[in-house]
């Protein structure tokens, strides 16, 4: 474990990382420039998602195995005390009363002008995509295993009811850039892709703690740099990554449920595997947009380095291995991995017609894999413990 204790320099606040326990940041391309403010009342444009390789996926699993995962009657030693306990942590709904706008929004998107404003517009627009996404699947397993578990279905639905929030609040966000996501549409023509129940547990796990991290250290960035403070939505994120940790928290619960997931040998190949995908996936999507994140006054690899230290010391509190993020090498993997995607991006901007730009792609595709499998079979560090990651209710800020 010794590679997961070394302190992160540049973001030098004390950082109380959360104590093993029983959140998303995921990107989507905006399609339409944000109207500057006219004046004069506007109906709200609807937008659609550009499909990319890096946008979030809509997901859904096999719902019989969740049931038979979480039936009581076929799996007694299920620890029914930890999800009540979750349980009633969830009713309290200690955000109830947090989203609450006022004219301050309205006032600083009309301040927003030229390209930061439609940096702005893409942020808002990808981050109700991934929080609708997580309502989605939520709602759909609390209603599914209402009468297999009723105390994990309805985790599930007050999870549904979070992200619900947070999409209803990133959305109304956009209506200040005379704009709109069109949520019904979305449900009804994404794709969804199938994952495995495990595989939504490592994935979602993984995406609510990422989530907390990016929240948080956006929130003490600008809190000690108000200067950069040029939308209101980031004073929430204090309050709004709570959200994201006990998402978190929970899914670690389900997966100390369900120990086949975390101690053997496919186990520690799936967990790295899945730490490397979204890693990646951010860094990379993070890159194409650092205009956004040198907006709010920070250096976008920095930050992304900061999260997925802090992640992936986290994560090692229930996985069984975890990569190796602070190793140097790994770094240098991820800016080759970052500077490939950047030149697979220029070549699609080409004129060139598609056969010739398939034939300059591949080599560029070749390399990325390269690298990816490189990163991934660098050594890992052994992690994890379900004697260690017993469930403590627990705020941390």
């Amino acid at each position: 474990m010794a590679a997961l204790l070394k302190p992160i320099a540049k973001f030098g606040y004390t950082v109380q990382t959360p104590k093993p326990q029983i959140s998303r940041f995921v990107r989507v391309s905006a399609t339409a420039a944000a109207a500057a403010p006219t004046g004069k009342k506007k109906k709200y444009q609807k937008q659609e998602i550009k499909e990319t390789l890096l946008t979030p996926r809509f997901y859904t699993t096999d719902f019989d195995e969740m049931e038979q995962l979480f039936n009581t009657e076929i799996n007694r030693n299920l620890n029914m005390a930890e999800f009540e306990a979750l349980l009633q942590e969830f009713k309290t709904d200690f955000n109830q009363t947090h989203f609450v706008r006022d004219k301050e929004f309205k006032e600083a998107a009309d301040k927003l002008q030229g390209p930061l404003r439609q940096i702005f517009v893409e942020f808002l627009e990808r981050s109700c995509t991934a929080e609708f996404s997580g309502f989605l699947l939520y709602k759909e397993l609390g209603r599914r295993l209402k009468k297999t578990n009723p105390v994990v279905a309805e985790i599930f639905s007050l999870m549904s009811r979070d992200e619900a929030r947070h999409a209803g609040f990133l959305n109304k966000g956009l209506t200040d850039f005379n704009l709109a996501l069109d949520l019904g549409f979305l449900t009804k023509a994404r794709k969804y892709t199938f994952f495995k129940p495990k595989f939504i547990f490592y994935a979602t796990y993984l995406s609510e703690k990422i989530g907390y991290w990016r929240y948080i250290t956006i929130y003490r960035h600008l809190k000690q740099n108000p200067e950069f403070q040029c939308y209101p939505i980031f004073k929430y994120f204090e309050n709004w990554c709570q959200d994201e940790n006990r998402h978190g928290d929970f899914f670690s619960a389900l997966m100390k449920a369900q120990p086949q997931f975390l101690n053997d040998w496919k186990a520690k190949l799936w967990a790295r595997f899945f730490c490397l995908s979204v890693y990646v996936t951010m860094y990379l999507n993070d890159c194409q947009r650092s205009a956004f994140y040198e907006g709010i006054g920070l250096d976008t690899k920095e930050f992304d380095m900061h999260v997925i230290i802090e992640t992936n010391r986290t994560t090692a509190r229930i996985f069984p291995a975890v990569l190796d993020v602070e190793n140097p090498e790994f770094k240098r993997k991820l800016d080759r991995m970052a500077d490939i995607n950047q030149q697979i991006l220029a070549l699609g901007e080409s004129e060139d017609i598609p056969f010739v730009k398939n034939l300059k792609r591949l080599p560029l595709v070749a390399a990325l894999v390269s690298e990816l499998l490189a990163a991934y079979l660098m050594k890992p560090v052994e992690s994890g413990s379900l004697e260690l990651a017993e469930f403590e209710p627990q705020v941390v800020y």
